[in-house]
This record gives C-alpha cells, structure tokens and sequence, in this order.
C-alpha cells in the first residue's frame, strides 16, 4: 500500500542575511534532507525541540511553503505538479489543524460560517445542506448545535480547539496535519482532545502528521513516532520500539528528560545548547552535546541505519561497517 502523504528528501532554507554585493550570504537551514510516509489511517508523530524543523515541515506539505529541494507526495503525485481542479482536490484533502484556537479562528465570524465555509469554498454544500452538516460536525466533535451561532471569544480553549478540529474535517480529508493541537490546553483538556482525534481517526480512517514537542502526548497519540534534531530525522520506529528500545542518544536524553510518576528521580539534563540553524555544525549535527560522540562523529555525517521493523536510525553508533573507529 502506497502512503497517503510521502515526504521525500525535503529542502527548506530561508536567506537570513546578505554580505555587500551579496556577499557572505547565510542561510536557516530549518529542514535539510527529511524523509517520511504516512499511511492510510495511521498517526506519524513528529517530535523534537523547539526550532528543529517540525512545523516547517507541516507547512510544507500543506503547501504554506514551497520547497527548495526534494517532493511532497499526495497519493504519488507530486503536489507542485499539480495544476486547476487537481491541486483544488488535493487542497480538499490535505487540511490542518493549528496551534492556537484563540489565534486561528476569525473573532468576527459565528462558528456555523467558519466551520460552513470550506465547504462552500469547495463546492460540496451550500444553504441547509451546509448547516446541516456544520451541526453534525459540531456534534461529533463534542459540540452541541448552539454552538453554531457563538463566537470564538464565547468559547472556552478546549471548544475553540474542536471547532478547529470541526473546521479542519468538515470537508472528509484524507490527511490532516496537527501542528501542536494541544500545546495551549490545560492538561485535562488535552486528553479529552486527544480521545477525540483518536475516535474519529477510527471512525473515518483519517491519516494524521501529529507534530509536537511534549512526548508523553506524542506517545499517546502516534502509532509510530519520528525524532528530529536540527533539520534532519535522527531516529523512525513504531511507538512500541522507540519508548521501549531508543537507539539514538538524542532520543534517550528526551526520553530521559520526561518526568514520570513515582518516587522522585533526578531528570536527564543535555548538556550544552542546540546549534544555530544558519551555522550547523559538520558531521554529526548532535556531536557537540553528545556524550557517546567519538573523534569521527565531528567529521562525518552518519546514514541512516535500518534495523529491522521500520525502525531506523542516523548514528555511528549502529554503522557496523564504521565501528572500527570506536572506543
């Protein structure tokens, strides 16, 4: 089966200062060379700090941005190859859900136009047939039909977010893309938010790019879980695998940093600060605040690793052919 969504080695930098006579021009490298699908009815995590790429990344298959390398692939076409009613039908079916219901939803417009209005947009109802639908979106998320004549700043945080969600699938998409759907919720509300994505994932078979940084969250949400650092995907596996057997040390020191119930345990701490994006570091980009790093990680970049099971890895550490040059 072909994956709804396939990312394929994605480039985007952005210019961030020019020389005289554009010279010494630097550039953000934000997302340099990722790589990734997501299958029908499955939830791809991806997790990492703030600043590593991940939202850029969404905005790039969203189409907010465009490439300066590599494909984003809708059902194995290319999306920037697609022209008229072909790129209309893709924009149907790839939707988004924002970080920030407060800053997303327009204040001057009632929840029935602002959940009614992709579907006018894309020719699916208008009239009754519209607010038809918009009360029974609202009620599957959670909603009751009043809430189609309120505003936004009549809502509470958790309800704003499920008219975003509301908004996002009124239209029946096949991929929805999550930027940080739960980050501005208090904790209660972020789980009865997630229950709701994961329900009406099983109900409709939606494909789901859940971008976070809160790994407890992404561990509840993901059936498989990608890690980025800097740019760059540093470690793929099924949920099970990654917080059971997590290979690469950046995804150990994240892991480490959760806190977790019980008797109380000093937190893992990273040492040092995450690189300039404009002034990456060569060879490994986490060698610098890597504790396991050796001489050669400072010079080399590491390939990717696949050891089985959809789980791989971009370490020295797992390159049998180079631990010649371990301690």
């Amino acid at each position: 089966m072909s994956p709804v969504v396939e990312v394929r080695n994605v480039v985007k930098h952005f210019p961030v200062s020019r020389g005289f006579r554009g010279r010494g021009r630097k550039v953000l490298r934000a997302v340099d060379g990722v790589s990734f699908g997501v299958e029908k009815g499955e939830t791809l995590g991806l997790v990492g700090e703030s600043g590593c790429g991940k939202s850029t990344v969404g905005n790039l298959i969203l189409g907010l941005l465009k490439p300066d390398g590599g494909r984003v692939l809708y059902r194995g076409e290319d999306l920037r190859a697609l022209r008229g009613e072909e790129r209309k039908r893709m924009r149907r079916n790839i939707q988004v859900v924002f970080q920030d219901p407060q800053s997303s939803l327009d204040p001057r417009m009632p929840i029935k136009k602002t959940v009614g209005y992709p579907l006018e947009v894309n020719g699916l109802a208008k009239g009754a047939r519209a607010a038809e639908r918009v009360e029974a979106m609202l009620e599957e998320t959670g909603l009751r039909p009043e809430h189609m004549h309120r505003y936004p700043h009549e809502l509470s945080g958790g309800q704003r977010q499920r008219i975003g969600i509301a908004r996002a699938l009124v239209v029946d998409p096949e991929f929805v893309v999550l930027d940080e759907p739960t980050s501005a919720l208090d904790v209660s509300v972020q789980a009865q938010i997630l229950n709701l994505l994961k329900n009406l994932q099983k109900r409709h078979g939606f494909s789901f790019l859940f971008v976070s940084h809160d790994l407890a969250v992404v561990r509840h949400a993901s059936h498989r879980v990608a890690v980025m650092y800097l740019g760059r995907i540093v470690e793929t596996a099924s949920r099970e695998d990654l917080f059971r057997n997590p290979l690469h040390p950046y995804t150990r020191a994240l892991l480490a940093a959760v806190p977790r119930p019980g008797p109380k345990k000093p937190l893992g701490i990273l040492g040092g600060d995450v690189p300039s994006p404009v002034n990456i570091p060569p060879g490994c980009r986490f060698h610098p605040r890597c504790p396991e790093a050796v001489e050669a990680c400072s010079r080399e970049e590491p390939a990717e690793v696949e050891l089985g099971s959809g789980h791989g890895v971009s370490c020295r550490l797992y390159a049998p052919l180079q631990r010649r040059d371990m301690p």
